[in-house]
């Protein structure tokens, strides 16, 4: 039940909010009772905890089947970006936004298991591309990896980038490619321009 819980509560936060949706709501959608809930989890805060770390969990291990599975590091981070925005339902209620607002310790937790995780994996992602002459050899892969990490978070700040005005998917499609450019050798940006071409095909 415990997981059954943690499921139907990450769809309605993602849909709807942190902040919007109740225990009432997610009891009433999955037709159980609300005392349920609380056998497994003790108040709402505790609820939104084990969603945000459960999420956290399954966002790695996908990416991490992505990148044994992947042998181009451009490549590579287009696919995590796709399956990292299938997961967030696009966050179009801004929820990295709502958990620094309504849980700023949980998303404190979440930010610095975020950067840990991606910083090993993106610095990992680098060394392929240099060791493959797609990235430049004399880029410092360490800093490269804290820029990209500060960045995307930096994307998703909602003063700074409007959702009105811009889509996450947008952004994300944006900065990659702002990001690659950067880095690049005259090979990677054949296969960087190749593989945008062929994705807006």
């Amino acid at each position: 039940m415990r997981e059954k819980i943690i499921h139907k509560s990450a769809e309605l936060f993602l849909k709807l909010g942190f902040k919007s949706v109740t225990m009432d709501d997610i009891a009433q959608e999955m037709g159980i009772s609300k005392k349920t809930i609380y056998v497994h989890f003790a108040n709402k805060t505790k609820l939104v905890e084990a969603v945000t770390f459960e999420l956290f969990d399954t966002i790695c291990d996908g990416i991490d089947g992505i990148c044994e599975a992947s042998n181009n590091p451009i490549e590579e981070l287009y696919d995590i970006k796709m399956f990292v925005m299938h997961h967030l339902k696009n966050e179009q209620t801004s929820p990295q936004f709502q958990l620094k607002k309504y849980y700023p310790q949980i998303h404190h937790v979440l930010k610095f298991k975020q950067f840990e995780k991606m910083h090993d994996s993106v610095k990992d992602s680098l060394q392929k591309g240099v060791d493959t002459k797609l990235f430049r050899s004399n880029i410092n892969v360490d800093f490269i990896s804290r820029m990209y990490f500060n960045g995307m978070m930096g994307i998703k700040d909602d003063a700074i980038f409007p959702k009105e005005i811009y889509t996450m998917d947008y952004l994300m499609e944006s900065y990659l490619e702002y990001h690659l450019r950067a880095i690049v050798t005259e090979k990677g940006l054949q296969t960087l321009n190749k593989f945008i071409t062929s994705n807006q095909s």
